[in-house]
């Protein structure tokens, strides 16, 4: 739903958000964002089933996290703050810079040293965000990020703020007032887990408003090797090629399994070549280019369907409508794109030759 004279989530959704007349609205006008019908997934899962895509990449930034740091950030300069700070995988740092650019505060980023894609860690350091690499991974410095901010005057803008969860939840929103009511199942991808505790709210809060006739069931999914929510374990050494959701212990544990619980739904993982089959997929057969993690969402639906999950529902419903959350562009993480495809053909400038290579 394109909307005339559009000026970002926070003036979308004021009502429903922590904000008053008087915050500083610190915006690049995020939100918005196409929820895309995909012909070929919803043809693999069946006649009955209609699949579209939330492709949270076409934010500003380039991932959903600009709806919560948008919020978060604006809330900040409104309370005097001088300086934002984070732990991050890559896109938590990229917005949390832009944004802090935007309202003209000292951003300071930490990240897992090694363990941070390319195109994320160029957008923190062209915004000027003091990066810092530990020699650790997500959550050393999430450890890290949550002290310093609890003794310094500097405010921490992962999804522990509470302001950020708030911004987030307007996706659904966003859903709801596109295809009329919730879908059946909403399916992403669960890493910190802030991204599905912000759905689960704002699907239930729309609900209670009477703007959707029921609340869909939320579908998490880890990646097989970094899946502590799934195993009921913290995991020391998270490992997969997805960086995004590269976390041993996430912020919102709890909150994930509440949504899991009173949706009545699953939190499952999916190993790195059912992500990396879903990307590519995505990438060559509907045109959206994400980044590996976003994959996760639609991987988890294959498997799920390849398990019989959804024979009770194709049994009692006329028609299914999933939702998955597409949490990043794909230019967020070029290498894997790079290794994953075959490099481009190389000829002499003549027609002959390139007729006969294209196979015209």
């Amino acid at each position: 739903m394109k909307i005339a004279n559009y000026q970002g989530v926070i003036e979308r959704y004021r009502r429903f958000l922590p904000v008053s007349k008087d915050t500083p609205v610190v915006t690049l006008l995020e939100g918005n964002t196409p929820l895309i019908f995909s012909p070929k997934i919803s043809e693999i899962l069946g006649e009955k089933f209609r699949v579209f895509l939330k492709y949270e990449g076409l934010n500003p930034t380039a991932s959903f996290k600009d709806r919560g740091m948008t919020v978060a950030v604006s809330l900040a300069k409104e309370e005097k703050q001088s300086a934002v700070i984070c732990a991050s995988t890559g896109n938590t740092s990229a917005s949390a810079a832009a944004y802090a650019a935007r309202a003209g505060l000292k951003c300071i980023v930490l990240i897992p040293q090694g363990a941070i894609a390319l195109g994320k860690l160029a957008q923190a350091l062209m915004h000027k965000a003091e990066v810092i690499a530990i020699k650790g991974n997500f959550d050393d410095a999430l450890r890290l990020v949550r002290d310093i901010s609890s003794h310094y005057p500097v405010r921490l803008v992962n999804s522990l703020n509470p302001h950020r969860i708030e911004g987030q939840k307007t996706a659904a929103f966003e859903i709801i007032d596109t295809l009329g009511d919730a879908p059946t199942f909403h399916s992403l991808p669960v890493g910190n887990a802030g991204n599905i505790t912000a759905y689960w709210k704002g699907y239930k809060e729309y609900y209670s408003y009477k703007k959707a006739s029921h609340l869909p069931v939320m579908l998490g999914f880890q990646a097989k090797g970094s899946s502590p929510i799934v195993e009921g374990r913290p995991f020391k050494k998270p490992k997969t090629i997805a960086t995004a959701i590269r976390i041993g212990n996430p912020a919102s544990w709890q909150k994930a399994l509440e949504a899991k619980e009173e949706s009545k739904g699953t939190i499952d993982a999916v190993t790195d070549r059912e992500i990396v089959y879903a990307y590519k997929l995505l990438a060559s057969q509907e045109g959206v280019f994400v980044e590996p993690a976003s994959s996760a969402s639609v991987a988890g639906l294959f498997k799920l369907k390849k398990e019989g999950y959804f024979k009770p529902f194709e049994k009692k419903l006329k028609r299914i409508i999933i939702t998955c959350t597409l949490t990043g562009h794909g230019l967020k993480d070029p290498q894997l794109a790079v290794k994953k495809v075959k490099p481009p053909k190389v000829v002499e400038p003549l027609l002959e030759a390139v007729i006969n290579k294209a196979n015209i």
